[in-house]
C-alpha cells in the first residue's frame, strides 16, 4: 500500500477519530467506535476512500536535477 495521507492530513483525523472516541465514552455511546476509522486511517497512513477518485494528500516528491559531465 502506498501512503496517501499527508501529515496535515493525519493530525486532522488524530484529532478527530480522538474527540469521536471521547464523545462516544462521555456520552456512553457505542457510536463513538467511529473515531476508529480516522485513526487506523493516520496510523497507516492509507485511506481506501482515497482510491477511486485518485486523491492523496502526501507532499510529492522534488525532483533532483541530473548531473551533466
Amino acid at each position: 500500500m502506498k501512503p496517501n495521507v499527508g501529515t496535515i492530513d493525519r493530525i486532522l483525523r488524530i484529532i478527530a477519530g480522538l474527540a469521536l472516541l471521547g464523545a462516544g465514552y462521555y456520552f456512553k455511546s457505542w457510536w463513538g467506535l467511529v473515531g476508529l476509522g480516522p485513526l487506523l486511517t493516520a496510523i497507516f497512513r492509507f485511506c481506501p476512500a482515497y482510491l477511486p477518485f485518485g486523491l492523496s494528500t502526501c507532499a510529492k516528491p522534488e525532483a533532483k536535477p541530473e548531473a551533466k559531465p
